[in-house]
């Protein structure tokens, strides 16, 4: 059955604000779905291209307030960006990366045209961690650049990428970047305590990497890997130093995340280490 929307106004050709039987107020975003439209006229969901739709009070409010500090010609281009990252990520994006990536590239230009820009302390970590949204950065940041005549840093792709993931795993970026701080501050403690550079373009860093993000979220949710007494006492045998570092490990994760972490997170941690210091 065809779904249809009552006009309550047109902001512009790509955005209008609307009466929705179940959500109420919405805000739609759809190429032309504006066009020639006026209160009081019925608006199908059904249209060629796809339309998202913004329900949530707080990111509506969030949007009109952008709409009137941006080009209406940067808008259709975010929807198609939208549309875009949607189709390449193969699922559905939380309503807020609208107003979140929209905000956020409308300053990324504008400090690219001041030649002002900022550093992402996270690019490794994120290239890691999250490969496909990194890819489908490194694309949408290509077509930003190529739209406005701008040249952007290697980290505002890092920074486009955590929006996307924001926005399919329903986590805020803030959240998001907390844990990328804690997998930073974890780094910094092997390098001092093994006094040296872990080089990032090893496989073993980037799957050293890959398991304090799990073992971030394990913590976070209280999931335990079980108890392997015997492989304790021999890792704490054999791998002395790195079974100590381990639990150190251990301890600022406790102490960030105010939580609990599973005692056996430390003989992976010591496994994972050991093959570090076998390349350094």
């Amino acid at each position: 059955m065809e779904q249809e929307v009552i006009i309550k106004k047109a902001l512009n050709n790509n955005v209008i604000i609307a009466e929705h039987e179940i959500y109420g107020e919405v805000i739609l975003i759809g190429k032309g779905i504006g066009f020639n439209r006026t209160k009081g006229d019925l608006v199908s969901f059904n249209k060629a291209d796809k339309t998202f739709l913004l329900k949530d009070e707080k990111e509506k409010e969030q949007y009109v307030n952008l709409l009137s500090q941006i080009d209406k010609d940067f808008v259709e281009f975010m929807n198609e960006i939208m549309l875009y990252i949607e189709e390449s990520m193969g699922q559905s994006l939380n309503e807020h990366i609208h107003v979140a990536l929209t905000d956020h590239l409308t300053f990324a230009v504008k400090r690219a045209n001041q030649q002002l820009q900022f550093a992402n302390p996270f690019l490794y970590e994120i290239e890691t961690l999250y490969p496909k949204e990194f890819q489908i950065a490194r694309e949408v940041v290509a077509k930003v650049e190529k739209k406005f005549a701008v040249q952007f840093p290697a980290g505002e792709i890092s920074f486009v990428a955590l929006h996307i993931h924001s926005a399919v795993t329903n986590k805020s970026v803030t959240d998001i970047n907390q844990h990328h701080k804690l997998i930073k501050t974890l780094i910094n403690v092997v390098e001092e305590n093994l006094h040296t550079q872990l080089d990032h373009d090893r496989v073993n860093y980037n799957r050293f990497i890959q398991h304090l993000h799990r073992a971030i979220e394990r913590a976070h949710y209280g999931e335990k890997l079980g108890d392997e007494q015997t492989l304790k006492e021999m890792l704490k045998m054999t791998y002395p130093v790195c079974y100590n570092l381990s639990w150190k490990l251990i301890k600022v994760m406790q102490k960030e995340l105010n939580r609990p972490v599973d005692e056996s997170e430390a003989l992976y941690l010591t496994i994972h280490l050991q093959r570090l210091t076998n390349k350094l």
